[in-house]
């Protein structure tokens, strides 16, 4: 009796060792809904009783399940309650104290990045909502690891105009603070149209209003994997068998990153979340969104019928995840970022890439 395939050991294999797949981020959402004071001095020992409280043994035990079943576990993270709405009971809001005692409580707890220096001002503006915006450059500037988003519009509440103009400033502002590292400061500012309730992706992330006390979060990402089952097809395949492959293969990631999820989220003693299955690519070769558009038959990036390339992508990887589990959430989808994605890189070099293009 064979009680092991072979061919799908070394698939799993060949998909962490040639093709980049990866956990791409396991990400504690902490709730800082009771660390609301009238002293920000208060509500700055409360927040890092809390972040020590739940997140002291992240690093250690993602490290044992790295080791335990030999997938990369890329980033540690955290991502708490939008901070506009701790800190607005302030009498002294003092939003950079606020960042500065978050990043300095992931520096200790040695987590790469935290996530939640957040407002949601789709409709309107708050006296919270407007200290922290205009906090962000010198937030950000003064801070590694601690990352921001503001979410201006939503399509049922339309678009926020003043908030708009408002962080167009901010985010130049925030590159000018940071020019003598990249501006860098820009990188951690996310300015959202339509953002998801829970988000456990950087530099967007923040804990949803109506998240428990504590939750864990995973996000996968293997576009290279995706790239190399799409490659190994007939190049007469159709368009049916192209996404039943796609469908597979994020069946394959989703089951994966549940495991790791299920096990860390035990050892830590809290709930287990969502799976935020994402296509987000690095610039690593092979790691790129622009190279699955390439590998189902498009000439580059950008070119005629890269829009419903991308849109097939979406929804093939989307319906796999939730054949895989009943969890998947938050950004889900493909990010093809020009920065970070290296054929997306190669197209903007080659002239294929134009500004009318990235309008899909």
């Amino acid at each position: 009796m064979k009680i092991f395939d072979e061919n799908l050991i070394l698939e799993t294999i060949n998909m962490i060792k040639l093709y980049n797949f990866d956990i791409r981020t396991v990400t504690l959402a902490i709730s800082l809904r009771d660390c609301i004071s009238e002293d920000v001095n208060i509500v700055c020992d409360k927040i890092q009783r809390k972040l020590d409280k739940y997140a002291t043994n992240l690093v250690k035990y993602a490290g044992d399940i790295e080791n335990d079943y030999s997938i990369p576990i890329v980033n540690k993270r955290i991502a708490v309650t939008p901070i506009s709405l701790i800190g607005e009971s302030c009498s002294h809001k003092d939003y950079v104290k606020i960042a500065q005692t978050l990043d300095k409580s992931a520096n200790n707890l040695g987590i790469d990045f935290i996530g939640g220096f957040s407002a949601l001002v789709e409709k309107g503006f708050t006296s919270g909502d407007l200290g922290l915006i205009e906090s962000i450059p010198e937030a950000l500037a003064s801070t590694k690891r601690l990352c921001s988003s503001v979410n201006v519009a939503t399509s049922k509440a339309g678009i926020n105009m003043d908030a708009v103009l408002k962080m167009s400033k901010t985010i130049k502002e925030a590159a000018e603070l940071t020019a003598n590292n990249g501006g860098i400061g820009a990188a951690k500012l996310v300015v959202f149209c339509n953002s998801v309730g829970d988000n456990p992706f950087m530099a967007g992330a923040y804990c949803g209003y109506g998240e428990p006390e504590c939750v864990l979060n995973i996000g996968v990402s293997g576009p290279g994997v995706v790239r190399a089952a799409i490659s190994d097809l007939h190049k007469e395949a159709d368009m049916g068998i192209l996404a039943n492959k796609i469908k597979q293969t994020a069946y394959k990631i989703t089951a994966a990153g549940e495991l790791v999820g299920r096990q860390l989220s035990e050892r830590l003693n809290i709930p287990f979340g969502i799976i935020d299955l994402s296509l987000a690519p690095t610039p690593a070769i092979g790691d790129s969104v622009a190279q699955i558009f390439q590998a189902m038959g498009l000439e580059h990036a950008g070119a005629h019928g890269t829009t419903a390339a991308l849109a097939m992508l979406n929804d093939a990887v989307k319906k796999g995840g939730i054949m895989a589990s009943s969890y998947v959430g938050g950004l889900s989808g493909a990010f093809i970022p020009v920065s970070e994605d290296a054929g997306m890189i190669e197209a903007a070099k080659l002239g294929h890439l134009t500004f009318d293009k990235l309008e899909l």
